[in-house]
């Protein structure tokens, strides 16, 4: 089969109650062939399912809009509702209204064994075909699928590929985006003393072609100010490996410094804080490389990103 397809096996008319059916039945791939007609058949005939976008629909949940996964459950009406919603609808079909008890869909059980689907994000550059129940494991992994928004300042519910938040980091959270592989910020507190939780995306780089964001954060370890510093990579974690960055801080004849590797934006940016994978200041030596009266905090955080040969 070719990468990509979505057009798979016909399911033969044999196998069917009548011509309708083979029609209905004719973009879905079935696991197997069978010489005696299937006995939830008859249930599809009336279906009309032109395409996969019809099948989709049809497996959609009324009440999570998830696709169902057996056991797939149905009111006396014959509407279908998945399992785990069950207890959000106090036991009643959410479009009819009547008491759901256990009788299972079986017939659309058996349709969701059996057929092949193509991976929700096929638009976005997926070509992978899997059967229905592997499918949304897959999708749960899938490397096409959406980005979070890898802004930490704020709890931003924007999804999307890298162009797309780069373009809306700069445009609607006012992230400046510079080209080239090193970087000299300065970071200045006028209340050292004064510390709470707060996160700062400083910059986005554009380097080797790809882009990368370097946070700053000030937060409590234990009863200890730190600040923080660490590079997420806008892509997936086997191409984040790809490259190194060094982070450094200093003053008064002493420096401190840190070398790693980028983590990916699919980790939050309160995974990696919390993991400590990242260049940490303790408040005390922040202080002493400000070089200042203790009263105003002054600190200077250089690095560079380089690709691993």
């Amino acid at each position: 089969m070719a990468p990509g397809s979505s057009i798979v096996t016909v399911v033969p008319e044999s196998d069917c109650v009548d011509h309708g059916l083979s029609e209905a039945l004719s973009s879905i791939r079935l696991d197997g062939e069978s010489t005696s007609k299937p006995s939830w058949a008859a249930s599809l005939v009336n279906v009309g399912l032109s395409s996969l976008t019809g099948l989709n629909d049809l497996l959609e949940c009324p009440v999570c809009t998830n696709s169902m996964r057996p056991p797939i459950l149905q009111c006396p009406n014959g509407h279908t509702i998945c399992s785990s919603c069950k207890h959000r609808v106090d036991n009643h079909c959410p479009t009819c209204r009547q008491e759901l008890g256990n009788i299972r869909c079986l017939a659309l059980e058996k349709v969701a064994e059996s057929i092949q689907l193509p991976c929700k994000y096929q638009s976005l550059g997926c070509a992978e075909i899997h059967p229905y129940q592997n499918k949304l494991k897959h999708e749960e992994l899938c490397r096409f699928r959406p980005y979070s928004c890898p802004y930490a300042g704020s709890e931003c519910l924007v999804a999307g590929d890298v162009p797309m938040l780069v373009s809306h980091l700069i445009n609607d959270h006012k992230v400046d985006l510079h080209e080239g592989c090193t970087f000299n910020h300065r970071y200045v507190k006028s209340n050292p003393y004064e510390v709470e939780n707060a996160t700062w995306m400083l910059t986005v780089f554009k380097c080797f072609g790809q882009h990368f964001c370097l946070h700053f954060e000030a937060f409590l370890l234990g009863m200890s100010p730190v600040y923080m510093a660490f590079l997420r990579f806008m892509g997936e974690e086997s191409e984040a490996r790809n490259f190194c960055y060094s982070l450094e801080v200093g003053g008064n004849g002493r420096k401190l410094t840190w070398q790693g590797t980028p983590r990916s934006i699919r980790d939050g940016h309160k995974k990696v804080r919390d993991s400590f994978d990242g260049l940490i200041i303790h408040r005390n030596m922040a202080l002493f490389f400000s070089s200042g009266t203790r009263q105003e905090l002054k600190l200077r955080v250089t690095g560079r990103i380089w690709k691993e040969q």
